[in-house]
């Protein structure tokens, strides 16, 4: 039993290193066209090549549910920080904050969320 805390230890910080390059959202522009947003959302990620690089980003509102989905198709080794839009998202009336959460193609979603209050 011992060996296995020990190693669920190690495991665990193993795992948490593996996390401290977050994709970090730097710039944020939100605009309303009639009934639906745009998302134009800039990222900073130390990306290293198809092995390892931001792959995405979502809007999602406080109880976590998906709005939107930005698939991000390629590493952007050489263009840091780099800003992909999304459109055609739908906000449900009355909401006036979602926020911006990032992954990338080794560590999954990210838990750290941007907050966004949406302009009125």
């Amino acid at each position: 039993m011992k060996k296995l805390k020990t190693l669920s230890t190690v495991l665990a910080l193993m795992s948490g290193a593996a996390f401290a390059d977050a994709p970090e959202v730097v710039d944020i522009t939100v605009t309303r066209t009639g009934e639906t947003w745009r998302f134009d959302v800039a990222i900073l990620h130390p990306d290293t090549g198809w092995d390892h690089y931001a792959d995405g980003w979502e809007v999602i509102d406080a109880d976590g549910n998906q709005l939107g989905l930005r698939p991000l198709a390629h590493p952007h080794v050489n263009e840091q920080p780099f800003t992909r839009s999304q459109g055609g998202i739908v906000i449900p009336e009355g909401v006036t904050e979602v926020y911006i959460r990032t992954r990338d193609n080794v560590d999954g979603w990210f838990d750290d969320r941007t907050l966004v209050e949406l302009p009125r």
